[in-house]
């Protein structure tokens, strides 16, 4: 069993008025394997009283910070500490007091009163005063789904938990007023009796419980392969585009044949013999074909497993000039080997109707990527590949070092090099 809490739990104590502790995983290694994480203290903003506050100030040994959003902020009328400062964090806000509040706004009294009152769908901008001795702290839009820090949790948390989307957050320091490490946290949640979980599974309960895509266009699209229909989907989270191709009447008690395709231009549409994407693509388009039934989702973004182009052609010139695989060479640019996620793509699925499918990969790793979201992969169907001199070392890294089941046709010797 987990150390950690499902959101669920984490939810149901929320609901009743408790903290709950956030885990996040900033400390990682390039892979995404977690070294360390950072823990925070939240609770519902509109229940903080002075007791929970106090508490909050004498266990974490950590300052206090107010979680909310932007409209929720520029609807109090306040304004960044550094006007244009969000980037791609969570922005501060000048701090502030409750104009209400009895004394200088630094007791627990004082301060409580202020929360509660941001937090209050009924306060104005003149129930507030700049500066003051709380700092809010303005989260991203779209939460965890676009950046997984603490504010965005906590105030997600908030509103799933059927609150107003402000919280109160503070960071756990150990007894040396070092950042807690997570065996540290996991401890501080079992003595005072809080319930405990990751920002990861936060952002994996929300991709699994909320719809995340609109279809924004749908076409008949005639191919070499046979005449298709084209779906275009907006991701609701970052606004990529997925590209549906469906051939025939799709049944979601039938298993369908389906293709996830990682867009890569250099393979797809360049030609390039340095990997066997564009390969995979038309072998794909011809086992569906054959089929009569099935659909190919094509999530352009991915290119270079979720690298950019740019990434990808300098892991191309390090294979080349010296002699790095593909792995090896994504390492040395400081990048994950593999950075794609599958659940938006498995929501295109279940938006098509889609229960049950037979996955066409290479890949084991995708499979855990479309499960857990309504989708069931009844079988794993391999695709061949046809090696040349130029991407047999890619296809044998990616069979020893990543576990793919990649079927090599035939070997051949090659040069240093590969796609990435």
């Amino acid at each position: 069993m987990s150390d950690f809490n499902t959101i669920e739990e984490i939810l149901a104590d929320l609901q009743q008025g408790r903290m709950v502790v956030l885990v996040d995983e900033r400390a990682l290694d390039v892979d995404g394997a977690e070294v360390v994480g950072e823990g925070e203290l939240m609770m519902a903003a509109e229940l903080v009283s002075s007791e929970a506050l106090n508490f909050m100030v004498r266990h974490t040994g950590s300052s206090l910070h107010v979680a909310a959003g932007k409209e929720r902020l520029d609807h109090l009328g306040l304004r960044l500490m550094v006007p244009g400062g969000q980037g791609r964090g969570a922005a501060v806000v000048v701090s502030v007091n409750a104009a209400l509040a009895s004394g200088s706004g630094i007791s627990a009294h004082d301060r409580a009163l202020t929360i509660r009152k941001l937090a209050d769908p009924h306060s104005r901008p003149s129930d507030f005063v700049q500066p003051g001795h709380l700092t809010p702290l303005q989260a991203q839009p779209g939460g965890v789904l676009r950046r997984a820090g603490h504010t965005e949790a906590a105030v997600d948390l908030a509103h799933l938990a059927g609150f107003q989307p402000v919280a109160l957050i503070t960071s756990i320091l150990d007894e040396g007023g070092e950042v807690a490490s997570t065996p540290y946290l996991l401890d501080f949640a079992r003595r005072h009796g809080f319930k405990i979980a990751t920002i990861k599974d936060l952002i994996a309960h929300r991709r699994r419980t909320e719809k995340l895509i609109a279809l924004e266009a749908r076409a008949p699209l005639p191919t070499q392969y046979g005449e298709f229909t084209v779906y275009a989907y907006r991701s609701l989270v970052d606004n990529n585009p997925y590209l549906a191709l469906v051939l025939g009447e799709l049944d979601g008690e039938r298993a369908t044949l389906v293709r996830m395709h990682s867009g890569c231009l250099t393979g797809d549409a360049l030609g390039s013999f340095l990997c066997d994407c564009g390969e995979q693509l038309h072998r794909s388009f011809a086992m569906i074909a054959a089929e009569g039934r099935g659909v190919i989702v094509y999530i352009q973004h991915h290119e270079g497993r979720g690298i950019g182009i740019f990434h990808k052609l300098k892991a191309y010139q390090l294979q080349r000039d010296q002699g790095l695989d593909t792995i090896e060479a994504n390492h040395a640019l400081g990048l994950p080997m593999d950075a794609r996620d599958y659940g938006i793509g498995a929501q295109v699925l279940f938006d098509l109707g889609l229960r049950r499918v037979r996955f066409l990969t290479n890949n084991p790793k995708k499979r855990v990527g479309l499960e857990g979201y309504g989708i069931t992969v009844v079988e794993e169907v391999p695709i061949a590949a046809s090696p040349n001199p130029h991407n047999i070392r890619y296809l044998r890294t990616k069979r020893d070092r990543m576990g793919h089941q990649t079927l090599l046709r035939e070997e051949h010797p090659s040069p240093a090099g590969g796609e990435n």
